[in-house]
């Protein structure tokens, strides 16, 4: 849905009232762009555009009946500064939380064994740094949904936020940027950030940036599904002492690549009496769209299958929860960095500056740190 004519017309009364302020439009309601936003804020007219519903890209946390379940990201490198720091600058300092035990299984079509510190991390090809293996990810004791949240309040009365909106193009203009909204109308701004995926900034920026942003049109991606299953903690035959297991490849069938056990990795996601176990797996593209793909039923059915080859696991689950996410992992090989640089070769000097995980580094943190560096960006670029 787009933005309606009287909120538009609201947003453009709000904007005449800032006129002396710098006007910055961020597109992309993720974790980069909501950390710009929070940086811009305090200087800077900013208008948040989003496509979606709701703000949070790939985060997408759910409580049920005590259950803290993530649908989307579950947490970010150990490491990190960024994420904290973000969280504090919002109001929310001092809820981090790290795992509750780092070693993981790994099956290998007959049984479990222990894998080395980091060993789970390489078989999956997470890409994160040499120093962040074996010391897992942390994350925020309500979830990784409370960040979102706090930074939705935070932006209250700092920041316009237009979620439902789509952006159709960024046209640099001699005194700023201009960004031409699906339904025709137009918001001029001193500058940009845009904070998408990549095949939606090539969009964005063509036919202006041809051919760096064109080369971006067919940026790799990967989907995945996930399915979390909650069952009584007597029908787990298993002590769940890990963080879960990884499946070897050769032994992976209908695509399932890992099994997390939620409540035993960070403390507090359930309460004794229940155990919540989480599957990860690589989707065929026709399995998420078109005539073949796959309804929650099947994939409840997949989950349990993988997990029997596993566990021995007794009754139904007491609650499910499947969760698509196509084209939504980037895989960044040598063509996908040297496009991104290109394009940002092309963009130096224009009041437009691109961020997010996209660009510059999968997960969370290199997401909020890319948000950040934009937005440094854009004001010292204005203060220049």
């Amino acid at each position: 849905m787009a933005i309606s004519n009287f909120r538009f017309r609201n947003l453009l009364r709000r904007r005449l009232l800032a006129a002396a302020e710098e006007r910055v439009v961020v597109i992309g309601g993720g974790l980069a762009g909501l950390a710009a936003a929070v940086r811009l804020s305090s200087r800077c007219a900013v208008t948040l555009l989003d496509a979606g519903p709701r703000l949070g890209g790939q985060i997408l946390t759910e409580v049920h009946e005590g259950c803290v379940v993530e649908r989307g990201a579950e947490g970010f490198v150990f490491r990190s500064e960024a994420l904290p720091r973000l969280a504090g600058a919002v109001g929310m300092p001092g809820q981090v939380i790290g795992q509750a035990v780092t070693r993981s299984y790994g099956f290998d079509g007959a049984r479990l064994r222990l894998l080395a510190p980091g060993e789970a991390a390489t078989l999956l090809g997470f890409q994160v740094p040499r120093d962040d293996l074996g010391q897992g990810i942390r994350t925020f004791r309500d979830g990784m949904g409370s960040l979102v949240s706090a930074v939705s309040a935070y932006l209250e009365g700092r920041a316009e936020i237009c979620t439902g909106t789509v952006a159709r193009q960024v046209e640099p203009r001699p005194t700023g940027a201009r960004v031409v909204l699906d339904h025709g109308a137009c918001l001029d701004a001193d500058a940009v950030i845009v904070a998408t995926p990549a095949r939606v900034a090539a969009r964005l920026l063509q036919p202006d940036c041809n051919p760096q942003a064109g080369a971006l049109s067919a940026a790799p991606l990967v989907s995945s599904v996930t399915v979390e299953l909650a069952f009584a903690r007597a029908a787990v035959d298993h002590p769940l002492d890990a963080a879960g297991f990884v499946v070897a490849p050769d032994a992976q069938r209908n695509g399932l690549r890992a099994c997390t056990f939620t409540s035993t990795k960070f403390a507090g996601r359930c309460g004794p009496a229940r155990v919540l176990l989480r599957l990860f797996f690589r989707p065929e593209a026709a399995e998420l769209a078109g005539r073949r793909a796959l309804d929650d039923e099947t994939w409840i059915g997949r989950a349990r299958e993988g997990l029997g080859r596993v566990l021995t696991v007794t009754g139904e689950p007491l609650a499910s929860w499947v969760s698509r996410w196509p084209d939504a992992l980037p895989v960044f090989n040598e063509p996908h960095r040297t496009a991104v640089a290109r394009l940002e070769a092309r963009l130096e000097g224009e009041p437009v500056a691109l961020a997010g995980s996209a660009f510059h580094g999968s997960g969370l943190d290199a997401a909020v740190r890319s948000g950040e560096r934009a937005a440094g960006r854009i004001l010292t670029s204005r203060s220049g």
